[in-house]
């Protein structure tokens, strides 16, 4: 599996090979051991899989704090996302800042989103499903939602398909982040 940062290091892609012949390809998209070696040691309890049927909607910011933060392994299965973190680490040299990266069942890319970052996404075309895995179980006590146009990112749409919770978030200027950053990368 090839590895590798994005604008913001902490947040990988993940790119795992596929073995292809007439009838297809094969994939493995998560190994906890051969990650391990590569310094990803997560223990993941619990995957999701959602479907948004039209383009243009968007799903965040989003994210769970401690006690139940959970680090997230995205990948698109159907259609085309554009994969969102933001780091919202109290003391980080990057709060604030974004990585973006366009995920598809044709590319095969995963993104690795850990503890400490806000994600979203926004669906590129139709009927886009996108699974993930968390590495902790939903708890909507530490459930929440930052604004998806308080970041200074252009997401390519003034007007997406949001849901209730989403379009009452509050700006990322007045969120009150429950991380901390710990150190350097």
């Amino acid at each position: 599996m090839q590895i590798q940062p994005t604008a913001l290091p902490e947040v990988l892609i993940l790119t795992p090979r596929r073995f292809g012949d007439a009838r297809g390809w094969f994939t493995e998209t998560w190994n906890a051991a051969r990650l391990a070696e590569a310094g990803l040691d997560l223990a993941f309890v619990q995957d999701n899989h959602s479907y948004s049927a039209p383009r243009h909607t968007l799903r965040g910011l989003h994210f769970q704090r401690p006690p139940r933060a959970q680090d997230k392994l995205v990948r698109c299965t159907r259609g085309v996302i554009l994969d969102v973190a933001v780091d919202v680490r109290r003391g980080s040299p990057r709060y604030g800042r974004v990585a973006a990266v366009e995920l598809s069942a044709e590319n095969g890319q995963q993104l690795l989103v850990p503890k400490g970052f806000l994600h979203g996404f926004l669906t590129l075309t139709p009927d886009c499903e996108v699974q993930y895995k968390c590495t902790d179980t939903y708890a909507p006590d530490c459930d929440g939602a930052v604004r998806w146009d308080s970041i200074g990112f252009d997401w390519g749409t003034s007007d997406p398909v949001l849901s209730a919770k989403d379009a009452v978030a509050g700006a990322l200027a007045d969120f009150d982040t429950p991380f901390t950053y710990e150190g350097a990368a």
